[in-house]
C-alpha cells in the first residue's frame, strides 16, 4: 500500500520534468528572409550571424525568454527571437533525391534534387511526402531529410 502511494508520489513529482524535456528538439523555420543569430539570448548579445533564407528550417534546442536556440542543418548553433520564426513544414535534403509523379518508386520521376535544396511538405503519408520546390511538387521518401518530420 505505502509502496504504491510513493510510486504514484514519484510519478507526479517527474511527470513536470518529462513535459519539458519534450518541449526542447522541435523545427521551427525562419519568419523573414535575413534573420540574425546571436551568441547569447539578448539583443545585449553581438550578432554571430546571419541567415538570408527565409523558411530555413532549425532544430529548437533551448530556450530563455523570448529566445530560443538553434541548430541547423549544418550543425550551426545561435540564439534567435521567437519574433524571426514560425510553425514549420520545410525540410533540407542531406543528399540528392529523387521527385517522382506518384507516391511510387515505379512512378514517373520529375526531377533530381541535390543535396540541401529547400523543401516545403505539404502532405505526409507512411514513407512519402509530397512536397514543392521551386517549380515542381511532387513526391519523395522520407530519409535523408532534416526538419520537421523527423
Amino acid at each position: 500500500m505505502y509502496m504504491r502511494k510513493y510510486l504514484i508520489l514519484l510519478l507526479l513529482f517527474l511527470l513536470p520534468f518529462s513535459s519539458i524535456a519534450q518541449e526542447n528538439n522541435y523545427f521551427l523555420m525562419l519568419k523573414n528572409k535575413k534573420v540574425n543569430v546571436r551568441y547569447g539570448p539578448s539583443f545585449d548579445y553581438p550578432i554571430k550571424y546571419v541567415y538570408r533564407k527565409i523558411e530555413l528550417p532549425l532544430k529548437i534546442i533551448d530556450k530563455k525568454e523570448n529566445f530560443r536556440r538553434v541548430i541547423d542543418h549544418k550543425k550551426n548553433s545561435g540564439w534567435i527571437h521567437i519574433s524571426q520564426l514560425k510553425k514549420s513544414n520545410s525540410l533540407i535534403t542531406t543528399s540528392e533525391k529523387i521527385l517522382f509523379n506518384k507516391a511510387s518508386k515505379f512512378s514517373k520521376p520529375i526531377a533530381k534534387l541535390e543535396k540541401g535544396r529547400l523543401l516545403i511538405a505539404e502532405k505526409f503519408e507512411s514513407r512519402w511526402i509530397f512536397i514543392k520546390t521551386g517549380k515542381y511538387r511532387g513526391w519523395i521518401q522520407k530519409g535523408d531529410l532534416w526538419g520537421v518530420y523527423e
